[in-house]
């Protein structure tokens, strides 16, 4: 029988007794991947030979290949002895113990205590095994029930089980509980889109433990949208609504793949506004893409390759463009908008059509063309906008009533889907009773995503960002208690202070990042410079070698990089534009050499969703840095920003 979640398990002395081939045999048997090479066979030989010899005489369970769903990888063997998981990297031949395989090794013990449900008490020990390298003495040290990787070649293993095993008296618990326990995991968008595109089911990587709403169900609302839409010759748009993190991009990347056959007639692609998202994803698909097949002995043009993920990820601009001046019916019948709610009004796209491309009587909104160009179909479409409320941070972002004033202008005649909970928070001070006159609404809860999993800690954060941003402080206080044990959020006035605590929580190849708002120019004296020119692929994808990547705290990315993404553990900037006096906001833009009022009530909502994106992009706590300002600089007074750091300090944030 094939094992879903591992490829061989047994008791460590029925592992012994049984013959090598058989062995390797089971390991082969429940690999359902056409691409095993010869190499990957060899090291299966090469790990039976070795833990034969260092597990003789121990008791308990030895495990080949466990799968981590949220990563998409597996553990090449769990040892369960004396009541401690031992995850066991090897590295067959290597003579190094390299930084980037002991990141890995504890990455999968992180993985395991973070998001698997029988390790969340137990003592997880990770071991890198660089086969060839010499030995190396080992520290046994603990954080919060994951031991630091241990280092040792093949001849290390058996001792490093005792010692360990020695060191500790862990109360009992059930092997098979554990090997058949739940895996609820919350990947990030980047390793969703991996895990996907390489052919993992969403159920396999996304949690579905009670009280959070499986991405599934939300998917799966939506193809019955579609298969209705399809049978009855009906255009048809549907809006999936969430709290920041709490998986809309995910739900849209995984109808788009589910639909990425043309020849079924149901040909989709994923579309968005957010260029540093588009470019982020296509590029890091590509990049596993190109690791994979390296260690198969392959090689592919990275050319190829992207244009494959072009193929279902686009950016809005270029689709929009390629149906101007024409009426080219569109090959897809499902169209997928990311971040819908950040779609232009018509001043700002008609202004950016007469001054970039010539054209000087566009006569639509965004949103308007791109429902246009869907209803150029003779028989059947779907448009499909994942909306983020509270999430408008650009000037001419209509949000969502720019949607509904195109359906209730020129497009009555289409099916309408949304959630009770799109009357919330996404209407912009528009009533919902006017948005909808006319049309054809259908209510569908499903189409709600209420549960924050980038915040996996707790999904309380989004609320208590919430709570700040609206200064209701008695509330801020009650979120701030519930939360800061799981998720730890601090404040400070020492930027260097700062990149220590978030380098400190960090472990393994956990991301952080510098963050702060496009205008916050004033932090150029702290060294916070957001002018600075980044490329956000390599910030966000490349490892801890590289200068340009967030790990190295030298570059900032602002809430248009961000947004739609997330690291770990995040510093957050905060500056003078968005101050707190006298018990209200004060809204600020830094032009020139001073600060100028921001009078507009809908730029004001902008700054305010500009701290709110950039205050819930960290899945495991965050560092705020207020600088202390310097009153012989009056673009930089310390009241600016004492009133600020007061207001985080009365809620209860503690200080670093």
């Amino acid at each position: 029988m094939i094992r879903n979640n591992l490829y061989y398990e047994d008791y460590i002395n029925n592992f012994l007794n049984s013959d090598n081939d058989y062995i390797l045999g089971k390991i082969s048997s429940n690999n359902s991947s056409a691409e095993t090479r010869i190499q990957q066979m060899n090291t299966w030989v090469e790990e039976i030979k070795i833990l034969k010899r260092e597990l003789n005489g121990l008791d308990g369970r030895v495990i080949f290949e466990y799968t981590i769903p949220r990563m998409g990888k597996r553990v090449d063997n769990i040892i369960l002895h004396k009541n401690i998981v031992f995850v066991l990297e090897f590295k067959c031949g290597s003579e190094k113990y390299n930084s980037a395989d002991y990141d890995q090794v504890y990455d999968y013990a992180l993985d395991l205590k973070n998001f698997h449900k029988a390790s969340f008490n137990k003592l997880i020990v990770p071991i890198l095994i660089a086969t060839d390298a010499n030995y190396i003495k080992n520290d046994f040290t603990v954080k919060d029930d994951v031991m630091v990787p241990l280092k040792c070649n093949r001849f290390g293993i058996r001792d490093l089980i005792l010692d360990v095993s020695n060191k500790f008296n862990l109360p009992t618990f059930s092997y098979d509980d554990w090997i058949h326990s739940e895996y609820l995991p919350t990947p990030t968008i980047v390793e969703a889109a991996q895990a996907l595109y390489t052919g993992h089911n969403v159920d396999d990587i996304t949690r579905n433990d009670a009280g959070i709403k499986n991405i599934t169900i939300t998917t799966d609302s939506i193809n019955k949208i579609i298969k209705h839409s399809k049978r009855y010759n009906r255009k048809s748009i549907c809006f999936v609504t969430g709290v920041p993190g709490a998986g809309k991009t995910l739900v849209g990347l995984n109808l788009g793949i589910q639909k990425a056959d043309a020849k079924k007639g149901e040909h989709a692609v994923f579309l968005s506004g957010n260029f540093p998202l588009v470019e982020v994803l296509q590029e890091a698909l590509v990049r596993d893409r190109i690791k994979t097949m390296k260690k198969l002995g392959l090689s592919v043009r990275k050319s190829d390759e992207r244009r494959k993920t072009n193929s279902f990820i686009q950016i809005i601009h270029k689709y929009r463009d390629s149906f101007i001046n024409n009426d080219d019916v569109p090959p897809e019948h499902i169209v997928i908008f990311d971040e819908a709610q950040r779609s232009w009004n018509h001043n700002k796209i008609a202004k950016f059509m007469k001054t970039k491309k010539g054209i000087a009587d566009f006569s639509y909104s965004e949103p308007e063309f791109l429902i246009s160009t869907m209803d150029r179909h003779k028989d059947w479409a779907v448009v499909v906008c994942l909306i983020g409320g509270g999430q408008e941070i650009n000037d001419g972002e209509g949000g969502l009533p720019e949607r509904f004033d195109a359906l209730r202008l020129k497009f009555r005649d289409w099916s309408v889907y949304v959630s009770s909970n799109l009357k919330d928070e996404y209407l912009i001070n528009n009533e919902w009773k006017y948005m909808t006159k006319g049309l054809n609404v259908n209510e569908i809860d499903d189409l709600h995503l209420s549960v924050s999993l980038r915040s996996f800690r707790s999904p309380d954060l989004t609320e208590f960002i919430k709570s700040i941003l609206d200064i209701d402080i008695e509330k801020s206080k009650y979120l701030y208690n519930k939360i800061k044990e799981k998720y730890p959020i601090k404040i400070t006035r020492d930027l260097e202070i700062a990149k220590e605590w978030v380098k400190n929580k960090s472990l393994g190849s956990q991301k952080y990042g510098l963050l702060a708002a496009s205008g916050a120019l004033r932090l150029k004296p702290e060294g916070v410079f957001v002018k600075n020119d980044i490329n956000v692929c390599n910030w966000f994808l490349n490892d801890k070698e590289d200068v340009r990547s967030c790990y190295a705290l030298e570059d900032v990315v602002t809430e248009f990089d961000i947004q739609g993404l997330e690291v770990d553990y995040s510093l957050v900037g905060w500056d003078a534009d968005f101050r707190f006096v006298d018990g209200k906001w004060e809204y600020k833009k830094f032009r020139g050499s001073k600060w100028i009022n921001i009078l507009k009530s809908e730029d004001q909502l902008y700054l305010k969703n500009t701290y709110r994106v950039l205050l819930t992009r960290a899945r495991q706590g965050m560092v705020i840095f207020v600088p202390s300002g310097c009153d012989e600089d009056i673009t930089r007074k310390t009241k600016f920003y004492d009133g600020i750091y007061n207001y985080l300090k009365t809620i209860g944030i503690e200080e670093i």
